[in-house]
């Protein structure tokens, strides 16, 4: 517990106190963000702001981990390494777009096969290492079986190593892709990706908690209860990292809201989607994530909607504009309730899915007879 407090708290100082330095910095490399020509007109105004800032939190977050682990635990685990490694990868692919956009004046930077490349690439190793690390129980890091809230009977490797190996592969970088680019999407209003990443990550934490609580083999674990036991490697590493993520966003925030002193980019956007996407596959949590991260599948789906009807009908548009957040800004609402009412929704969602989660343990626990 105390290295969770300790990983969250020195996140926060360290976003909270020096996002200003680096605010400074950006503005003397004249990392400004440049604004859609087809966007809300508000937005102009916002031309210039200092981008990147997804370096600030991905930075706080390694700070924080490591000390929290070797100040108070016994080092780092597998578990955490995994979801650094996702967010550190996806931040450089997010880094090199961002660079791309502010060196040639215009809001477009990598390519988007190019930007999927580089996911598919950062996923695949993630996968390809989760399965090889385990721990004194023999339980992999990367599970190759689907998961909804604990691993099902759909095991990749009943089809042999190669093809299994493949599959998992194939299935990991699916569920990665998605979730980053989801929230990439959804990365377009002061603090509304920051405020809703905080949401689904803080979820993460408290799953990670409770499965390192009613972990399988577990001496703390009652007879009672053993039935719901949970097979998982390193839970209370993840929660560790939650907490240095969820402590970063909250500083980062400070200067991130409406408005904003700084935007987190691609950088930041793609990190936390890596970050997300590794939570829920090694905790085995991987179809739970829909639920999770439900306001950015939200936004991402009214991409998929709108582009999809706009090319069966020839030219027409469900939305004023999309993702759905912009369509809400053109209908009048102010930026401020947009984001706040989104961050309710992404609330509301992370509360559902803790309340599945529960529920299930409860029910295979036998606590509802």
């Amino acid at each position: 517990m105390i290295a969770i407090l300790l990983a969250g708290a020195i996140g926060l100082l360290f976003t909270l106190f020096l996002t200003p330095a680096f605010i400074k910095g950006f503005n003397r490399l004249r990392w400004g963000q440049y604004i859609r020509e087809d966007g809300p007109k508000e937005h102009f105004a916002k031309r210039g702001t200092p981008t990147m800032g997804g370096v600030v939190f991905v930075l706080s977050t390694l700070v924080a981990y490591f000390i929290a682990v070797y100040t108070v635990g016994d080092g780092p685990q597998a578990s955490g390494l995994l979801i650094l490694f996702m967010m550190f990868g996806h931040a450089i692919i997010g880094f090199i777009d961002d660079f791309l956009k502010v060196r040639k004046h215009q809001s477009l930077g990598l390519g988007g096969w190019q930007k999927v490349f580089g996911q598919i690439v950062v996923a695949a190793i993630f996968a390809l290492i989760g399965l090889q690390f385990v721990d004194e129980q023999g339980t992999p890091a990367v599970s190759s079986a689907v998961s909804v809230i604990r691993d099902t009977s759909i095991d990749f490797m009943a089809l042999g190593a190669i093809v299994g190996t493949i599959l998992v592969v194939l299935w990991i970088v699916l569920i990665t892709t998605a979730t980053s680019n989801a929230v990439n999407v959804t990365d377009g209003l002061d603090g509304l990706a920051t405020g809703a990443s905080i949401f689904a990550i803080g979820t993460y934490g408290v799953i990670g908690y409770w499965q390192f609580n009613q972990e399988c083999g577990a001496a703390r674990l009652s007879n009672e209860v053993a039935q719901a036991c949970y097979v998982t490697n390193a839970p209370l590493d993840m929660t560790i990292v939650a907490a240095a993520i969820v402590g970063s966003l909250v500083g980062f925030l400070w200067w991130n809201t409406s408005p904003a002193k700084i935007f987190m980019g691609d950088t930041g956007s793609l990190a936390l989607g890596g970050a997300l996407a590794a939570f829920a596959i090694l905790s085995r949590t991987e179809l739970l994530l829909l639920v999770v991260a439900g306001l950015f599948v939200i936004d991402t789906g009214s991409v998929i909607v709108q582009r999809a009807y706009f090319k069966a009908t020839g030219g027409k548009r469900i939305f004023l504009m999309s993702p759905i957040h912009h369509h809400y800004e053109l209908k009048g609402w102010a930026e401020q309730t947009v984001v706040v009412r989104f961050w309710i929704v992404g609330g509301l969602f992370a509360v559902i899915a803790l309340a599945i989660f529960y529920a299930e343990w409860s029910v295979t626990a036998g606590m509802l007879q």
